[in-house]
């Protein structure tokens, strides 16, 4: 079947009732009736041809709920995508997750539903920009961001996530390094320097999302919205984490909303996060703050339908690059 013949059938409307009323105040019935059939047709796919589809934070709440055997941070995605029986993962998020997982499963068919789904921080470094800094500072390890190519990965010393990057560096530093070198996200090295003392040689990069939200925003914030917990990712510049409640990553955010049920909570991050986290929390009442990562979403539903459909695009990754990047990801799983 097509995507372009699916029809809003009774047989979809029984076999995505429950979901809906999950997500009918992100979606109306009008709009429903467009996503159920590719919801439908999706998971009845999948099922055919043994595939997982991971699906990252940011994903839009039709994709997240509707199709998504594993939901999370890009790598608890890549980590519990190796631990399934599944021949082929569809990588619902932008690239460099897509190289992660094809990393940590290499026999596996991985596929991301759009080519161009790129990062702002991932393009921000190269390979050759890892061998350059190595070479100005000779025997001072790199951390690398987990949101970064295979080929930086694999020049790199140890990778680090939002929420392990204090911990790694940490861990380092025990080892008698007292400095070290983290990239890309400057504005993540930064927080992390307030943590830790480590010296870290700092990298200009960031998240087109996650630099637009000022210490301003969040003032603002505070008098629109009285009593509302304000939450900021750690690749926010530091003084929007000055102003805020707390700090964490993706999965840490949700946790703290999930254990701490607040009335009223922000998110200083991509912007269907808040969505997700709503429907999750219907207690919450989760004030949006619309920062869109276009990259994101550039995967929709009907492209992850012709990708399982057409089983591509499909990452390929230079085997000696991957497994000099595995190392890199197994080193910090080793740290952490």
């Amino acid at each position: 079947m097509q995507a372009q013949n699916l029809e809003y059938t009774p047989d979809v409307a029984r076999a995505t009732e429950t979901l809906y009323h999950k997500l009918e105040k992100q979606y109306s019935k009008d709009s429903w009736k467009t996503l159920a059939p590719y919801i439908h047709e999706i998971n009845r796919l999948k099922a055919e041809k043994n595939a997982v589809i991971l699906a990252h934070n940011y994903m839009t709440p039709d994709i997240f709920f509707g199709v998504g055997d594993i939901v999370g941070d890009s790598l608890k995605l890549a980590q519990e995508a190796a631990n399934t029986s599944a021949d082929i993962i569809i990588q619902c998020g932008v690239h460099f997750m897509a190289e992660t997982s094809k990393i940590l499963c290499p026999d596996k068919k991985v596929i991301i539903p759009d080519m161009k789904a790129g990062c702002s921080l991932a393009d921000s470094i190269t390979g050759e920009d890892i061998r350059k800094l190595k070479a100005q500072h000779p025997g001072i390890p790199v951390v690398t961001y987990v949101n970064t190519s295979a080929d930086v990965k694999a020049e790199s010393d140890v990778c680090c996530t939002s929420g392990n990057a204090v911990k790694i560096i940490n861990a380092l530093g025990k080892q008698g390094h007292d400095t070290v070198i983290m990239t890309p996200d400057k504005f993540l090295a930064q927080n992390v320097a307030a943590q830790t003392d480590v010296n870290i040689i700092i990298w200009d990069g960031t998240c087109e999302v996650h630099e637009r939200f000022s210490a301003q925003d969040v003032k603002d914030l505070r008098v629109q919205h009285k009593g509302a917990v304000i939450l900021a990712h750690p690749e926010c510049p530091p003084e929007v984490l000055a102003e805020s409640d707390y700090s964490g990553s993706t999965a840490q955010m949700d946790n703290y909303i999930k254990d701490n049920q607040p009335a009223k909570a922000i998110l200083m991050t991509e912007c269907s996060m808040s969505d997700n986290i709503a429907a999750n929390n219907p207690n919450v009442e989760m004030v949006g703050t619309c920062q869109m990562c276009p990259h994101m979403k550039r995967i929709s539903l009907p492209k992850i339908l012709k990708a399982l459909q057409e089983e591509g695009p499909e990452i390929e990754i230079d085997p000696a690059i991957a497994d000099r990047a595995r190392q890199a990801v197994e080193r910090m799983l080793e740290l952490s």
